[in-house]
């Protein structure tokens, strides 16, 4: 007899994992009102459920990291830019930051490797993932790379990218040797935080993914895979080990 939906346990193959994803907490708009409202594009959502895994949304106010202690995976999702007071360096005037959400996002994302709970972090979420490590950022691409218009177009357009996966790496297992994804950006990973190691890249050499290289899974990518409705791999391959992990906690609760 197959088990109900309520049913289900992190035992049961048809447990949905739960996933915490960051917020943006800024204006919003919903009805006649117009105010400061936690929302998140709804493509990264739909992408967590569309994998199997339920979504549970965490915003950057009243941050409390042993919430990580409730759920099966921690998605930290793209937006402004990081600010760089987060790794030392001077403010470029192109330079749009969020203080306050930086300080959320990189406390979620330091106590996830501390709890070894799967990561995946898109885009901005690759920034912090390096930022929260230790490492640096370029903050206006262009400066260096007379090529890097291709990853912002122009406001609200998505640009194009395709990359080169590190053989054996949880990219390369995922995606093959070369892939190709929307993307949407203008800052870009510099010096590479301590555990970290690179796992794609672009022909022009911008980084285009990192993981960690302990054996809990991190996967940081600087481009939108959930912008590609036609090519789910990345979404449906977290949700794998976060329901793998959810099934491993409870067997390992006394």
């Amino acid at each position: 007899m197959v088990s109900s939906a309520s049913e289900t346990t992190e035992s049961t193959p048809g447990y949905r994992p739960r996933i915490a994803l960051t917020t943006y907490y800024q204006e919003g708009s919903w009805g006649v009102w117009n105010s400061v409202a936690a929302i998140v594009p709804g493509a990264y959502v739909e992408g967590v459920a569309a994998a199997g895994g339920t979504p549970v949304l965490l915003p950057p106010v009243g941050t409390d990291t042993t919430v990580l202690g409730l759920v099966d995976g921690l998605i930290v999702v793209g937006g402004v830019d990081v600010d760089p007071q987060f790794y030392g360096a001077e403010r470029h005037e192109r330079t749009v930051s969020q203080p306050s959400r930086d300080e959320h996002d990189i406390a979620l994302t330091r106590a996830a490797l501390d709890l070894g709970l799967p990561l995946f972090a898109i885009c901005r979420g690759a920034q912090i993932l390096n930022v929260a490590l230790g490492g640096t950022l370029v903050q206006h691409l262009p400066d260096i790379n007379p090529h890097a218009h291709q990853y912002q177009p122009k406001p609200g357009q998505f640009g194009k990218v395709r990359f080169t996966t590190e053989p054996g790496s949880r990219c390369a297992q995922l995606l093959g040797e070369t892939a190709e994804s929307p993307c949407y950006h203008h800052q870009a990973l510099d010096e590479l935080a301590e555990g970290l190691v690179v796992t794609a890249r672009a022909a022009d050499g911008t980084i285009e993914a990192v993981e960690t290289t302990t054996e809990s899974w991190t996967l940081g990518v600087q481009f939108h895979p959930e912008e590609n409705r036609r090519d789910s791999r990345l979404f449906e391959g977290f949700i794998d080990v976060a329901r793998q992990f959810a099934h491993d906690r409870k067997d390992a609760l006394p």
